[in-house]
C-alpha cells in the first residue's frame, strides 16, 4: 500500500489542499513584504505573498505550537530532575528534497517568519553543501560524478556538527560553501551560537544507512530533528525546473569567469541543454531515485508542489 495517497485507510498522514491549509494560519501575522520576498526566494521560483500567506503562515503557527510544546517538556523534565541547571537545546528543523524543488526558498522564508514571531527566538540557517568533501578528495576517490550522493559527504563532520548543536555547546562551526566554485571554502566557517531554532537544509538530510552490527550507536542526521519538512513534487517537474535553472544560470552566474561553470555559458543553447540533460539523467535522477525520494515517508510535513511550483498539497503526519 502506499500510504503517501490521500485516499489510503491506513496512512499515517493528513492530507490537506493548499487551500485548506491555508485556513490553519489563525491570526499568524504576516511579517513580510513583497519586496522581502522577492529577495529571499531562488532563481525561478515564483513565491510571492501570496504563498506566504497560503502556505507558510499557517506552517508558521504549526512550528510555533511544536516549539512551545519542547519548550514546556523541557521544564517538566527540569521539574522531574530538581532543576539540574541543564539549558534548553535547539530545536532542529530539517528541510530535505531534491535539487531543483525550492528547499532553500523554503527555508529562508521560514527562516525569516520564525525569528519574527513576538517571542523574537534566534534563528539559524545550515546547509548540507558545507559539509561535502572538497573537489580534490572527490576527485581523488572518484567521486566527482557522484556529488550530492551520500557518499560525498564528511558525515563524521556533519554528525559531530550536529551533536554540538544539539548538546548546547557555543560556537560550535559550520563549513562554508561556494556555489560559484562549486567547491568547499577552505578554512571558513560560520559558528553557530546556541539558536532557539535551527533549519537544517539539504537533500540527503532525511538519509538512513546500515546500521551497526555489533549495536554501538552511530546516529543518522535526522535523530538530531525535533521536525522535519519534505519539499516534493513530480519527477518531470523538477526535470524541468532543474533544466530551466540551468538554461537561465548559463545566462547570469556562469558567466563570471570564476564560475566552476563558467565553460557552460560559452557553448550554444543547444550544446548546454544536452549538457544540463546530461547532468540531470546521469546524476540529480540517480540521485533522486536511489536516495532523496526514500526519504519522503520518513518527514513530518511534505509540501506538494504542482507545475507552476507553488504548494497544491500538504500532507501532515499524524500524531
Amino acid at each position: 500500500m502506499d500510504q503517501l495517497v490521500p485516499s489510503e485507510k491506513y496512512s499515517p498522514y493528513r492530507f490537506f489542499s493548499a487551500q485548506e491549509w491555508a485556513g490553519f494560519r489563525a491570526d499568524t501575522p504576516l511579517t513580510l513584504t513583497e519586496d522581502e520576498v522577492r529577495r529571499l526566494r531562488s532563481l525561478n521560483d515564483p513565491v510571492d505573498l501570496d504563498e506566504v500567506r497560503r502556505i507558510y503562515l499557517s506552517m508558521s503557527r504549526l512550528l510555533s505550537a511544536h516549539v512551545e510544546a519542547s519548550q514546556l517538556l523541557f521544564r517538566q523534565r527540569q521539574v522531574f530532575f530538581s532543576n539540574d541547571g541543564a539549558v534548553k537545546t535547539p530545536f532542529i528543523i530539517g528541510i530535505a528534497g531534491s535539487v531543483a524543488v525550492g528547499k532553500s526558498t523554503t527555508a529562508r522564508v521560514l527562516k525569516e517568519l520564525l525569528q519574527r514571531w513576538p517571542s523574537s527566538p534566534k534563528v539559524d540557517l545550515v546547509t548540507t553543501d558545507g559539509f561535502l568533501m572538497p573537489n580534490a578528495v572527490l576527485r581523488r576517490e572518484g567521486l566527482m560524478e557522484r556529488k550530492g550522493f551520500p557518499e560525498s559527504y564528511d558525515v563524521g563532520q556533519l554528525l559531530r556538527f550536529l551533536s554540538g548543536i544539539k548538546s548546547g555547546q557555543p560556537n560550535v562551526r559550520a563549513p562554508l560553501y561556494s556555489h560559484m566554485t562549486y567547491d568547499v571554502l577552505p578554512g571558513e566557517y560560520v559558528a553557530i551560537d546556541r539558536p532557539d531554532i535551527l533549519i537544517f537544509e539539504g537533500i540527503n538530510v532525511l538519509q538512513t544507512r546500515d546500521l551497526p552490527k555489533d549495536g554501538k550507536v552511530v546516529p543518522f542526521v535526522s535523530d538530531f530533528f525535533d521536525f522535519s519538512i519534505y519539499i516534493d513534487a513530480e519527477e518531470d517537474l523538477i526535470h524541468k525546473w532543474y533544466i530551466d535553472r540551468f538554461m537561465r544560470l548559463r545566462e547570469t552566474a556562469f558567466r563570471s569567469p570564476e564560475s566552476f561553470f563558467h565553460r557552460y555559458s560559452q557553448l550554444s543553447e543547444d550544446a548546454a541543454h544536452a549538457i544540463a540533460e546530461g547532468l540531470w539523467q546521469n546524476t540529480n535522477l540517480k540521485n533522486l531515485k536511489e536516495n532523496i525520494l526514500p526519504t519522503r515517508p520518513r518527514a513530518d510535513l511534505i509540501l506538494r508542489k504542482g507545475p507552476d511550483h507553488l504548494i497544491q498539497e500538504v500532507a501532515l503526519r499524524k500524531l
